[in-house]
């Protein structure tokens, strides 16, 4: 007689898809959407000198910005998933540095969790790579800000509530999301990503992929792209609450618009219909072009404060617009063999902004009041919309079929 036996099936990991990324997306920015509301204002309580704070944030964005930069060289001798775990320990560092409440370690904590930052955008970007085909990098895009929407929207007031509760609960908070990040990502079993034969030796120096980065315009206009953006969204998270303040208008207005400016982050899937509609290019000039216009407006409308701030208002809805589209032209230009260095450099786009916005604006403001420096802001869009006109017309469009 034969004995029956059950089958044993042969499972492998899944192949991670759009909307996995997305949850992954949706937790790291819970954890940074709490701290971005809570470590200014932690910082100003510990120090009590905005100049001080802002001469801090300086530094931290230098120091974060050369970490990035490196991150290639440490990748060749640490394995890229040990990075991402990385994600979860820097924040964990940094959120329990914070809670303590000393100025000197709360610094250091904010400089912890830029490189947490610094970690996850590399990483992320090179797993996305990795694993999203070059088709649906747009659809990863608005798949990724919607997810992430609520985090972005209630972890800024949630954080601010928190601290004013109970001083370490925003960091404790923080600090668990952290950690469901990486168990997140440990979940997925995204391994190391795709190993790929490269035809010739990594170069000696850890720096010498920024040569092969110059090297190629479409990378350099993405790049360029992306930081522009971000300055734009410095710009508006702010100076925008500066000028309300100084027009008598409150200090809650401000984060009332950046709220709201968030909510339009579930919209970016009507957004993607219509960068697939018309292309990338369109997308991006236009988005440039129109935000340019009415960061400019908003200076000449500044004696009008609320016409200004309507016109700041609808500018960041092509913000939000850039969100999605601005990125695509870098990340479809990367080369299989070179994604981790290129993710390294994409990364830099944050900690750049960083440094360029806040050192543009003091130059600004020695000679004009806050509302220049939405012109100042207006003209680098307006600039990146020109240089959007060269990206290729048919950029992201679906291939025609072979007949």
């Amino acid at each position: 007689m034969v004995t029956p036996r059950a089958p044993i099936f042969l499972t492998h990991s899944p192949t991670p898809r759009v909307e996995d990324f997305a949850r992954l997306a949706a937790l790291e920015a819970g954890v940074r959407g709490i701290l971005l509301s809570v470590m200014p204002l932690a910082l100003y309580r510990a120090f009590g000198d905005a100049a001080l704070v802002s001469v801090i944030y300086f530094a931290v964005g230098i120091s974060s910005l050369c970490g990035g930069l490196l991150l290639p060289w440490v990748n060749r001798r640490v394995p890229r998933r040990w990075l991402f775990t990385g994600v979860g320990l820097f924040y964990g560092l940094g959120t329990g540095l914070a809670l303590t409440g000393r100025p000197g370690l709360l610094a250091l904590g904010l400089a912890s969790n830029a490189l947490a930052t610094v970690l996850w955008m590399v990483c992320f970007n090179a797993y996305v790579l990795d694993h999203i085909a070059r088709s649906d990098l747009g659809r990863n895009e608005s798949t990724r800000l919607v997810y992430s929407a609520a985090s972005w929207m209630v972890g800024p007031a949630l954080g601010v509530i928190l601290l004013d509760w109970w001083y370490p609960a925003p960091f404790l908070l923080a600090g668990a999301m952290a950690l469901a990040v990486v168990a997140a990502f440990w979940r997925m079993r995204l391994g190391n990503g795709r190993q790929i034969v490269r035809a010739r030796g990594p170069a000696p120096n850890p720096l010498a992929f920024l040569g092969r980065f110059g090297a190629q315009p479409r990378l350099v206009a993405g790049w360029l792209f992306a930081v522009i953006r971000s300055c734009g969204w410095w710009v508006y998270i702010v100076y925008l609450p500066i000028f309300c303040i100084e027009q008598g208008l409150g200090d809650r207005l401000g984060g009332v618009m950046l709220s709201l400016s968030n909510a339009l982050l579930f919209t970016t899937p009507l957004m993607l219909r219509l960068v697939q509609r018309t292309s990338v290019r369109f997308a991006v000039r236009g988005s440039f072009a129109v935000a340019a216009a009415l960061f400019v407006a908003a200076t000449l409308l500044s004696g009008a404060p609320w016409a200004a701030l309507a016109a700041l208002m609808a500018g960041s809805v092509c913000l939000v617009m850039l969100d999605v589209c601005a990125g695509l032209p870098f990340l479809m230009a990367v080369k299989p063999s070179e994604r981790t260095e290129m993710a390294a450099v994409y990364a830099s786009f944050r900690d750049v902004s960083g440094i360029l916005t806040p050192a543009v604006a003091g130059l600004v403001l020695t000679v004009a009041p806050v509302a220049g420096v939405f012109a100042a802001c207006g003209a680098g869009m307006a600039a990146a919309s020109a240089i959007a006109a060269k990206l290729h017309p048919r950029l992201g469009a679906p291939r025609p079929l072979a007949v």
